[in-house]
């Protein structure tokens, strides 16, 4: 593969997830800290909102009409614009929500797009995509890091930059620095250019047909019912250390993309080892620990079980998630690997993340009350809710999946990260 080009698009994956890595760990600490302790499950109620509308919008209308990095970089330099006017509005919490509505509805179709547009210019998908990938979560990383570090300089002693807009606006900056630079990537012309494009093939109906089998069906509805607690996760860590007494709340969170890039290496060994079934339990196991750590670590507090409980993000992501990738397209076809893995996308991270979302705001709020934040033994009632509910979920799901034949029939050839 070229180099230069290997280069640019190595940057492009950096850059789209330092995007989300800059506002989507702090929101819910700027929003405690300014009056909106009540509705921080929205930001992560309207981005799933956003993932469950997004291949609509590349199904049926980018990928049919329009050059692929010319959607890509309108997509980042309108949503430049929504998130830069987003912290103005913090004294009208609809309209601070609605805006970051409209940026997820343009930031989210680009996550597609930028994988489109590697793969179309690649040779080796199986050797050049995982090290352009990669780059993606260095780009998360980097973004916790600089927020506080690097942004940390430019508050008040006693302030955290992640309670202000800082990180929001250093989001509309990269945003629109993607966006500029996508003009610059290499013409992909839209890949479905005169094809017939279906809601049914977008929604993955034809995929969940072909692979039915009870098997298929206990993963499908254990991989949505554990995107309910993870919703917990993502929506109310970054506030738990805050309480908790960590300082460098964003860059702290870093270590679960740290520990991602250490187990993604392991998948391959591990997966021949333990099997489909196994691996996919483990991942599970592993979010009922992290909550468990959190519970029992809230208390003290306890450093290192909460620091345990972040790092277990490697093996929380990539045992369940990774591996239950892999799963479907080896479960699939040519003629429909493409649906099937939008179809795992669209109950995960769309639909159970934001049924998720909003029971994780419930349970929190319940416990809130009226007060600006939890205290320490209310976190530890708290997290004990998804440890428990993560644990019934794997229950259920060692018991009821049994696909031996997959596991028989995959070897180590067969495992593409």
């Amino acid at each position: 593969m070229n180099k230069i080009l290997q280069a640019k698009l190595s940057l492009m994956m950096f850059l789209e997830f330092f995007i989300w890595g800059a506002w989507y760990s702090t929101v819910a600490v700027f929003m405690t800290s300014n009056g909106m302790e009540n509705l921080t499950h929205w930001p992560f109620t309207v981005n799933p909102i956003a993932a469950i509308i997004a291949p609509f919008f590349v199904g049926l209308i980018a990928d049919r009409y329009f050059a692929t990095e010319k959607v890509l970089g309108t997509l980042h330099i309108l949503g430049a614009f929504f998130m830069f006017l987003t912290p103005m509005a913090v004294e009208q919490p609809v309209l601070f929500i609605l805006l970051l509505l409209a940026y997820n509805l343009c930031y989210m179709p680009t996550m597609s797009l930028a994988n489109t547009l590697s793969f179309h210019h690649i040779d080796d998908q199986e050797k050049d995509f995982p090290i352009i990938r990669v780059f993606g979560t260095i780009g998360w990383i980097v973004a916790g890091l600089a927020i506080s570090f690097v942004l940390g300089m430019f508050v008040a002693e006693n302030v955290k930059p992640e309670q202000t807009a800082l990180p929001l606006y250093m989001t509309a900056a990269a945003s629109l620095l993607l966006g500029v630079y996508s003009f610059s990537l290499p013409h992909t012309p839209p890949p479905a250019a005169g094809e017939k494009v279906s809601i049914r093939s977008i929604v993955g109906i034809d995929a969940f047909k072909q692979l039915g089998s009870r098997s298929f069906y206990v993963f499908l509805f254990s991989s949505f019912l554990l995107c309910i607690p993870l919703a917990a996760y993502y929506n109310f860590t970054q506030i738990f250390i805050g309480n908790a007494g960590f300082e460098n709340i964003a860059a702290t969170l870093t270590i679960g993309q740290m520990s991602e890039v250490l187990f993604m290496v392991l998948i391959p060994a591990m997966f021949i080892r333990l099997g489909v079934k196994w691996m996919l339990a483990a991942g599970m196991l592993a979010w009922v620990l992290r909550y468990a750590l959190f519970a029992v670590g809230a208390t003290e507090p306890t450093t290192w079980m909460i620091l345990a409980g972040i790092a277990l993000h490697g093996i929380c992501y990539d045992f369940f998630f990774v591996t239950g990738q892999i799963y479907v397209d080896k479960k699939s076809t040519a003629e429909i690997r493409g649906q099937a893995q939008g179809l795992i996308v669209l109950i995960t991270y769309g639909v159970g993340m934001l049924i998720g979302a909003q029971i994780a705001g419930m349970v929190y709020n319940s416990f809130l009350g009226t007060a600006e934040s939890l205290t320490l033994s209310q976190w530890y009632d708290f997290w004990w809710i998804p440890a428990i509910f993560a644990a019934a979920v794997m229950i259920f799901f060692i018991i009821f999946f049994n696909d031996k034949v997959l596991d028989e029939e995959t070897t180590a050839d067969d495992i593409t990260i």
